[in-house]
């Protein structure tokens, strides 16, 4: 890809662009990304080096044309409003490695129905029944994070559909 720019070098957007360009000349230029994309160079050059936001809608264009679904996930969890502090960001790690975190995390699951059901009985979380429920909650967390870990892995390496 030429000389990469120092000065974006951290920034995500950039990176999903070079490792596009290792499969995809095309995305070596920022001129001819930016045109793919449907956007000024300029300002794609600003968006690479942090100087602007990108909109949802190009971030959704980058990740679908640079093959990087993980950008959209990113997105959410680092810079729209809405999603920080609510999406958990994910690591996309090789396949094996992700399937034993899938299945790591699901390990409890008949400890983790057992508890639910016994403090949903009343239709009420009791006081004493807290630590339980936030135990459960974490518990729902990591499995949510490793399917989607998972699912991001599946749609960057093997294209199955969001």
């Amino acid at each position: 890809m030429g000389k990469k720019a120092t000065k974006a070098a951290d920034n995500m957007y950039y990176q999903a662009r070079c490792e596009a360009a290792e499969c995809n000349e095309d995305f070596s230029s920022r001129e001819k990304a930016a045109e793919l994309l449907g956007i000024d160079r300029t300002r794609l050059a600003r968006i690479e080096l942090d100087a602007i936001m990108p909109y949802p809608e190009e971030v959704k264009a980058m990740a679908e044309l640079y093959n990087t679904p993980e950008l959209c996930n990113s997105y959410c969890a680092r810079e729209c409003p809405l999603g920080k502090g609510t999406v958990q960001e994910v690591s996309i790690d090789d396949f094996d490695r992700l399937a034993l975190k899938v299945l790591g995390s699901l390990k409890d699951i008949d400890k983790i129905r057992t508890s639910l059901i016994a403090i949903s009985e009343d239709g009420v979380v009791q006081e004493w029944e807290r630590d339980d429920f936030q135990s459960i909650l974490d518990s729902l967390d990591k499995i949510s994070n490793n399917a989607n870990a998972l699912k991001l892995w599946a749609m960057k390496n093997i294209k199955i559909k969001e």
